[in-house]
C-alpha cells in the first residue's frame, strides 16, 4: 500500500469508519474487484475476495455499492452474491437496488438512434465476441488480440465515431481494452454524488477503482472520502491510495469489516 497524497492518513480514516454509523464503500468491478480476461463472462472476483464482498454486503453498518461500466444486469451472475450490493452500471447510467428494483437511463431520443445504429454498424465488420451493447453505450474490445490489429480496430472506431463525438447527444470514451461510443451527459462521478447526496450527514466513505473512467469518481468525491487506485502499475492519479491487487486490495477490504465490527 502506498500513501499518493500526503495529506492522507489512513489510521484516522479509519477511526472515523470505526466511529460512524454510516460507512460507504464504492467499488469499481472490472479490473479493481476482478482481474481483466479475454473472455468478459468469466471475469470473476479475485480468489478469497468472494466471501469478503458477501460480508460487506451483508453489513448493516455499511453501504456497499458495484459502479461499473458494465450494464447493470451483467454483473450478478459474476458477483455470486446473496444479498446483492447496490450496483450502478454503464458509468452511472442505470441503477439496480438490492430489492430488485431497477432505474434504466434515461437518454434522449438522439442518444438512443445513434447508438442503435453504431451497433448495427458494429455487427456488420466485427465478430459479436468483441462487442458490447449496453444501456447507454456500444463498445469494441480488442484486448488480447495483436497490437497491429488493436491498433487497426481502433483506427476503424476512431474514424467513423469521431464526426458522431461532435453530436451533443454522444461521446468516444476509450478504456483498458478497447473503446466505446456512449451516451453523453453521466459518467461514473454521478454515481458519486448521487449516493454521497442521499446522506443527511457525511458518510465514511472510499472509492476504489482502477481505470481512466475512474478518475471521475476520484474528483467528484475530493475530500468528502478516500480515494483508492486499484492496479498493479501506478500511473497519474487523483488517488490518495495506491494497492496493488489483489493482497492489498484484500488487506484493506478485511482492515474495512474489522473496523466496522
Amino acid at each position: 500500500m502506498t500513501i499518493l497524497n500526503r495529506h492522507t492518513d489512513l489510521d484516522a480514516f479509519f477511526s472515523r469508519l470505526r466511529g460512524s454509523a454510516d460507512g460507504l464503500l464504492m467499488l469499481d468491478y472490472d479490473g479493481t474487484l476482478a482481474p481483466f480476461t479475454t473472455q468478459r463472462d468469466r471475469a470473476i472476483p479475485y480468489p478469497d475476495l468472494r466471501p469478503i464482498l458477501q460480508g460487506l454486503a451483508a453489513g448493516k453498518r455499511c453501504r456497499t455499492v458495484i459502479v461499473s461500466g458494465r450494464s447493470a444486469a451483467e454483473l450478478p451472475p459474476l458477483l455470486q452474491l446473496d444479498p446483492l450490493p447496490e450496483i450502478w452500471g454503464s458509468h452511472g447510467w442505470e441503477r439496480l437496488l438490492p430489492d430488485g428494483r431497477y432505474i434504466p437511463p434515461p437518454l434522449d431520443r438522439q442518444a438512443a438512434h445513434v447508438l442503435a445504429e453504431e451497433w448495427s454498424w458494429l455487427n456488420t465488420l466485427f465478430p459479436p465476441e468483441r462487442l458490447e451493447h449496453k444501456p447507454a453505450s456500444v463498445a469494441l474490445h480488442w484486448r488480447g488480440l495483436e497490437h497491429e490489429i488493436q491498433m487497426t480496430l481502433r483506427g476503424l472506431a476512431s474514424k467513423r465515431w469521431t464526426h458522431l463525438h461532435a453530436r451533443a447527444a454522444v461521446e468516444i470514451h476509450g478504456f483498458d481494452g478497447g473503446m466505446e461510443l456512449r451516451a453523453r451527459g453521466r459518467t461514473k462521478a454521478d454515481a458519486v454524488v448521487a449516493l454521497l447526496n442521499e446522506y443527511t450527514a457525511q458518510p465514511v466513505a472510499a472509492y476504489l477503482g482502477d481505470d481512466h473512467t475512474d478518475e471521475d469518481a476520484f474528483t467528484a468525491l475530493e475530500d468528502r472520502g478516500l480515494r483508492v487506485l486499484v492496479r498493479k502499475e501506478l500511473r497519474p492519479t487523483a488517488a490518495d491510495v495506491h494497492l496493488v491487487p489483489p493482497v492489498e486490495l484484500i488487506d484493506f477490504l478485511e482492515q474495512w469489516i474489522s473496523h466496522l465490527s
